[in-house]
């Protein structure tokens, strides 16, 4: 596997997101919209596709081997000093931006799927991760980020102009944890 300089930088973040652990009673302070997002129990992207069709498209913002954010690391139980596959992109429908998203695959996760995982390319997460039978959901927090959270870069690629709402889940998959970060951008919470 490819190695690059140890790093936690981000496309997306200035600083790392804070997080709330998804607890009994979250669900009913959060808005309706981003209720309906955020518990979302199938694939996002099929649920943006059952909406938009062909249109929805992945757009990858940077796709390398890093270390993650701390609370990444503690969520996931990874060694400090361990890089892992960080990816980072834009779904987009009709270059409306719909859903930023940023997955932190270890190395042991990749292997234990073949590799499927480390070359995605433009194809979304969600068709490969929904495709396995025993895909489990391990944990879910919540966030609500300030604009002055994200680079430059990110509130351009995503026209972002107010607070965004994302989940985190940690996903087992062939006995393997991954982490998917998916951040509601205003359209689909308008339109979808």
């Amino acid at each position: 596997m490819p190695r690059f300089s140890l790093t936690t930088s981000s496309f997306l973040f200035k600083r790392e997101p804070l997080w709330q652990e998804n607890r009994p009673g979250l669900r009913h302070k959060l808005p309706l919209a981003v209720q309906s997002w955020t518990y979302e129990s199938g694939s996002l992207t099929q649920r943006l596709r059952n909406h938009y069709g062909n249109a929805v498209a992945v757009k990858v913002l940077v796709q390398r081997w890093c270390t993650p954010f701390l609370s990444e690391r503690r969520l996931m139980g990874l060694q400090e000093q361990r890089y892992h596959l960080v990816r980072e992109v834009l779904l987009h429908a009709n270059d409306t931006p719909l859903i930023l998203a940023r997955t932190i695959i270890p190395e042991t996760t990749i292997k234990a799927v073949n590799n499927k995982l480390a070359h995605l390319g433009n194809r979304p997460l969600g068709e490969i991760i929904f495709s396995y039978p025993k895909l489990e959901r391990v944990a879910m927090d919540v966030s609500l980020i300030k604009p002055q959270t994200w680079t430059d870069s990110a509130l351009i690629e995503a026209d972002i102009k107010q607070e965004i709402w994302g989940r985190r889940t940690v996903y087992g998959i062939a006995h393997h944890q991954m982490l998917v970060n998916e951040f509601f951008l205003p359209s689909i919470l308008e339109r979808v």
